[in-house]
């Protein structure tokens, strides 16, 4: 089961989301097929078909967007964070081979597009949580197990 969290920033990239769907796209394409309609037979008008098919898809976008907002609970910073990986945090890591990475660590809805973005629910994730700079952890995968050091844990505030 994936955890229900969201930071601020990524609900507010939701509600802009719902916000631009509800006020713009969807009346835009409501308009389109209104207008197609218009023309009369339906049954070989393009225009019609796709923007229909664009309004069921914005529809469906909606709704999902609306749930995610009611049932997601948005975890922002607090001090106690400080010097422990957790949920929020931007983590600086290194193997011993010298590769670093840098992730952050965020909810299941927030990972679209973000390449150092990381589930909460990842295996990374799991096994760097409480830890703190220094630390190594083990992260075990399919692919087997990894050794990581913990170098460096921000927030952003």
């Amino acid at each position: 089961m994936r955890t229900p969290w969201i930071t601020p920033k990524g609900m507010e990239r939701l509600k802009d989301e719902l916000n631009h769907l509800w006020r713009v796209e969807r009346p835009e394409i409501t308009k389109k097929v209104s207008w197609a309609a218009s023309l009369g037979d339906r049954s070989e008008n393009a225009d019609y078909h796709y923007n229909k098919k664009r309004l069921r898809e914005i529809d469906r976008r909606l709704l999902y967007l609306r749930r995610c907002i009611d049932n997601f609970k948005v975890i922002g910073y607090h001090p106690h964070q400080e010097g422990k990986v957790m949920f929020g945090a931007w983590v600086e890591i290194e193997n011993d081979k010298g590769l670093k990475k840098r992730l952050r660590i965020v909810g299941y809805e927030e990972l679209i597009g973000m390449k150092d973005y990381i589930s909460t629910d990842s295996p990374m994730a799991k096994a760097l949580e409480k830890k703190k700079v220094g630390d190594e952890v083990i992260v075990k995968t399919s692919a087997g197990d990894f050794i990581w050091r913990i170098n460096k844990i921000e927030y952003e505030k």
